[in-house]
This record gives structure tokens, C-alpha cells and sequence, in this order.
């Protein structure tokens, strides 16, 4: 498999080592959680047993602490 994605990867112009690893890690960050899927269901998708497995793949990201924190200050400012 790492094979083929070297090879897609070198087809496309990209110029990172892909690997399955990085490409689950991508999957995990950058199409789910930032898209607000929950971190349960990320775990379900990447068929992990529990979630603390997720949490090595899934780093927070910058972009969805902004955005719960732009939550949090319409909430505040709304029930004044």
C-alpha cells in the first residue's frame, strides 16, 4: 500500500513521504475533526477500540479551538 502511495504521490507533484500512517492521521485531522465530526465517531471510522487510540492520530487543531471558542462567546454574549 505504501508503495502505490509513493507512487500516486510522485504522479501528483507532492513532495511529502506518504505513507498509510499519514495518511490515516490526515484523514483523522484535517477531513473529519475539522469538518466537526465527532472524535467518537473518527474512533468508529478508524475502527479503534476506544478513543484514547483516536487521540494518538488526532491532534486538535488550531481552526476547531477557534471555532468552539466562538461558540462559547455567542453563547455568552446572547444570554446577557
Amino acid at each position: 500500500m505504501n508503495a502505490y502511495l509513493k507512487e500516486i504521490a510522485a504522479i501528483c507533484g507532492i513532495d511529502k513521504n506518504l505513507t498509510t500512517h499519514c495518511t490515516r492521521h490526515t484523514f483523522a485531522t484535517t477531513v473529519t475533526l475539522a469538518n466537526n465530526v465527532t472524535i467518537e465517531n473518527v474512533s468508529k471510522m478508524l475502527g479503534h477500540s476506544n478513543i484514547k487510540m483516536t487521540q494518538h492520530y488526532a491532534k486538535i487543531l488550531n481552526s476547531s479551538i477557534e471555532r468552539d471558542m466562538e461558540q462559547v462567546e455567542m453563547i455568552l454574549t446572547t444570554t446577557k
